[in-house]
């Protein structure tokens, strides 16, 4: 039975990869020590997802509580899992910029340190394991707000002769731009996969992601965006729009989309690739344009105000092109748009969520 490793498999797109890859046939050992607790509190606990993972999956999954940035007890993992080690998922991650800021040495070594660990471990023990890192579009820094957008009635957008006007490729620089301490630490992580990627001929890929999402997204008001939102409309939470005047235009992929775009990427992996990923024109939305969805789901008024201050390095617009993924693998798709994931996320955490309230 072939083994697959999947860091932060609590998380959103580890608990998704996990669930996708036993039914594909793997044995999953997923690295998990709950930081999201720690990063944002309780009630972004990953600890529940991980035991229904247990629950599920008892004959094929196995949860470690290991912390990434000890190289020691990552290799140990890489160790046992042996010859039949074939995947590495690496989706664990400080994943916000504002809290970056507030404690930059932990938000680096987990972003840049944890990933080196664990390439050198895939390096020294399975270097033919296909390595699927989840990056972002903040390597880009804030250069996309450089670019000439129309303000339109509920969003920002970019003209239809606009080379990006299908979305953001790689083609973007990610020099002289403000990046957040976020965006640094996972640029660096970034960097690393391609490096090992082309220095040691590894199978590796960075997908850089716009607004990640799905059902499982244990939303917060630092991380989470449309998971978060939902919650506030469901049990009345106060929710803030950070600048911009709500009009920012974000691309959101369900979590579902982007493991089935891993799945396409293992079964015929490069060297050293890297895709911008997200929703593309399928799957986008503006926050004014997301809440008024959350309300006709809803079936309620979310109690919303708008700050003039916007996050730094936040973009004004960010839509993937999905076109070089889907050139490289055309039999994958986008599934759901932004309606079809904000019902499945109100679909399966409102009762909680009111419960819990």
């Amino acid at each position: 039975m072939p083994i697959a490793i999947v860091t932060g498999s609590g998380g959103l797109i580890g608990s998704e990869s996990v669930k996708h890859f036993i039914e594909a046939g793997f044995d999953v050992i997923g690295l998990e020590n709950d930081m999201r607790a720690r990063f944002f509190g309780s009630s972004a606990s990953t600890a529940h997802t991980t035991e229904r993972l247990r629950t599920s999956f008892a004959a094929s999954f196995r949860s470690l509580d290991i912390d990434i940035r000890n190289a020691d007890a990552v290799e140990r993992v890489f160790v046992d899992a042996g010859s039949s080690l074939e995947l590495v998922i690496h989706t664990a991650a400080q994943p916000s910029h504002d809290w970056a800021a507030s404690d930059p040495q932990t938000d680096f070594t987990v972003n840049a340190n944890g990933t080196l660990n664990l390439l050198e471990a895939t390096r020294r023990h399975a270097p033919t394991a296909t390595f699927i890192f989840c990056s972002t579009n903040k390597v880009y820094g804030d250069l996309p707000n450089h670019l000439p957008l129309i303000d339109m009635d509920s969003r920002l957008e970019l003209p239809e002769g606009h080379p990006y006007h299908l979305g953001i490729d790689t083609t973007m620089s990610i020099d002289a731009s403000t990046h957040s301490l976020f965006g640094v630490s996972k640029a660096a992580a970034d960097l690393l996969v391609q490096e090992y990627g082309r220095y040691f001929e590894m199978p590796t890929v960075a997908f850089r992601g716009g607004c990640l999402t799905g059902p499982n997204h244990a939303g917060a008001q630092l991380h989470g965006f449309l998971s978060y939102l939902m919650r506030c409309t469901v049990t009345g939470q106060p929710y803030t729009v950070f600048g911009y005047g709500g009009k920012q235009v974000r691309d959101n992929i369900h979590s579902a989309d982007l493991v089935a775009a891993f799945h396409e990427f293992h079964s015929a992996p490069r060297t050293a690739a890297v895709y911008n990923i997200g929703g593309g024109r399928a799957s986008n939305c503006s926050v004014l344009e997301a809440i008024e969805l959350c309300e006709t789901i809803a079936g309620r008024a979310l109690d919303w105000r708008l700050s003039e201050q916007n996050r730094i390095g936040d973009h004004r617009w960010w839509i993937s092109d999905l076109r070089p993924f889907r050139s490289d693998y055309p039999t994958w798709d986008i599934r759901y748009d932004i309606e079809a994931v904000l019902r499945e996320i109100h679909e399966h955490n409102a009762e909680r969520w009111l419960a819990a309230s």
